[in-house]
């Protein structure tokens, strides 16, 4: 199972918004005015675009230096995302129960930079129960939809067992989310636990959709259902 993050699994409040006007002016000498579109997409696509909007040219130098200033940013404000932000409801618990089950292996797969997720998942007391290790991230690639792929292949290369595409699910809140597992060819879990209702989660394709991860039972009963 691969979790995305934000707004699945945890809340950061305003916080990520926040973190580039802090940065952006400091690394490209420009100030900061408009963020590009943030929702189900990858942490590299949305810096090339916020460059972009800001003319600065999107270029690899650029985009390292952003993402580097904006995972600093973040392993300073460890006490504010933790005061700010939190955990979903019921995810700790549900986490737990998941990791407890011999045949589910957790992950995640989130637009967000290695760093960024590893220091969010910490923060919320979630890095215990989820192999950081066979997960994908927002500077792996900047498609979404390649993150499954990458994903599937560290899994196999840790622990030895093929994750191929129906032992494989995606859980995310938003239409980008389904959109990127149903590209990978992948189940996908739609949780309205953001922005998009179930029924915008429904008409995006995805196989299933629940209104939160605040029972495990539930997700058990998925789990079995892609057996």
């Amino acid at each position: 199972m691969l979790f995305d993050v934000d707004h699945t699994l945890v809340e950061t409040r305003g916080i990520g918004r926040e973190m580039y006007e802090r940065v952006f002016p400091a690394v490209t000498g420009v100030p900061f005015h408009k963020l590009a579109a943030v929702s189900g997409r990858t942490e590299l696509d949305i810096i090339r675009e916020t460059l972009d909007l800001h003319g600065v040219e999107p270029t690899a130098e650029a985009i390292r230096k952003l993402a580097d200033a904006l995972a600093a940013g973040y392993d300073a404000a460890r006490d504010e995302l933790a005061e700010r932000g939190r955990a979903l409801p019921g995810v700790l618990r549900s986490l737990a129960t998941l990791a407890g089950e011999p045949k589910i292996h957790l992950g995640v797969l989130t637009g967000n930079l290695r760093a960024v997720a590893q220091i969010k998942l910490e923060v919320f007391g979630l890095d215990r129960y989820l192999d950081l290790e066979t997960s994908a991230y927002g500077d792996d690639h900047a498609v979404r939809s390649e993150l499954v792929a990458i994903a599937q292949r560290r899994a196999a290369e840790r622990t030895g067992v093929t994750f191929g595409n129906r032992r494989t699910i995606l859980i995310g809140d938003t239409p980008n989310d389904v959109e990127a597992g149903l590209v990978a060819g992948v189940s996908v879990i739609g949780v309205a636990t953001g922005e998009s209702t179930t029924q915008e989660l429904r008409e995006a394709g995805a196989t299933w959709v629940i209104a939160d991860l605040a029972d495990p039972i539930s997700l058990l009963q998925v789990i079995d259902q892609n057996s």
